[in-house]
């Protein structure tokens, strides 16, 4: 049997892992000799679902267009700003993507509310599922220039298939009707079948007064209040520098 041309047949059928295995096989027979056919196949399977797995992670993390690459062994515990390790611990595992529920953050300019978003959001990817950050106002933007030329359908239509939606920078500004009409759209399409963060600097008991007609707000906070869960950021904005506790200049 001539390797090479099997080689060649692997790329062909795009298994490329499976291609690269067999080639490190034939280049060290020695590691391999005591092994039987079985259990040999079995490492090229291995590492054809290693090399799928990883690709489809790329290309994940690529499409959801994440605003920081953030990962949750990154995140600073020692400020206090009301993160509870436990809990963000526990939210890394993405059990609550699988069941259809959502997150909403809250806290000041540079709390770190976007940072933590896009980190549980890189979690979620890294255990399979897909995700897509907006910052709210381009989002709603988007739609607005998709309603003028037919495509808005389509946009909501892919954007409910998403397994986490990251929404950015709720109400920065009250809402417009249209665009309060518009959210509420993409909430209802999400509502108990996918997960959806939201973020914003307003307190979380704030943002029905910002959510634009009074109707349209009471129906978007009818299905993102009740049931998610909340994380409520506190204390200065960590895009300053910590000071140590020797600093002879810091604060009291």
């Amino acid at each position: 049997m001539l390797v090479n041309p099997t080689v060649e047949k692997l790329y062909e059928l795009r298994l490329g892992g499976m291609a690269t295995a067999l080639a490190e096989q034939l280049e060290r027979p020695d590691r391999y000799t005591e092994l039987d056919f079985t259990a040999r196949l079995g490492l090229l399977v291995d590492r054809e679902a290693q090399d799928r797995d990883n690709r489809r992670l790329v290309r994940n993390l690529k499409t959801a267009r994440l605003r920081t690459p953030a990962c949750v062994e990154d995140i600073d515990f020692r400020r206090p700003r009301g993160l509870d390790r436990a809990q963000i611990l526990a939210l890394a595992q993405a059990g609550w993507v699988g069941e259809h529920r959502d997150l909403l953050i809250s806290g000041a300019t540079g709390a770190g509310k976007t940072y933590l978003a896009c980190a549980l959001a890189q979690a979620a990817i890294r255990r399979g599922h897909r995700a897509l950050y907006w910052r709210l106002p381009r989002q709603l933007d988007a739609l607005r220039l998709a309603h003028a030329d037919g495509t808005a359908a389509a946009l909501l239509t892919s954007w409910s298939r998403i397994d986490l939606l990251v929404l950015d920078d709720l109400a920065l500004v009250p809402l417009t009707t249209p665009q309060a009409a518009d959210l509420l759209e993409v909430i209802e399409d999400r509502h108990q079948r996918r997960s959806t963060i939201l973020t914003s600097q307003l307190p979380i008991n704030t943002w029905h007064d910002n959510l634009g007609d009074p109707t349209l707000a009471d129906a978007i906070c009818d299905r993102i209040l009740h049931t998610a869960t909340r994380i409520e950021l506190r204390g200065e904005s960590l895009r300053r520098p910590a000071l140590s506790t020797n600093d002879t200049h810091a604060p009291p």
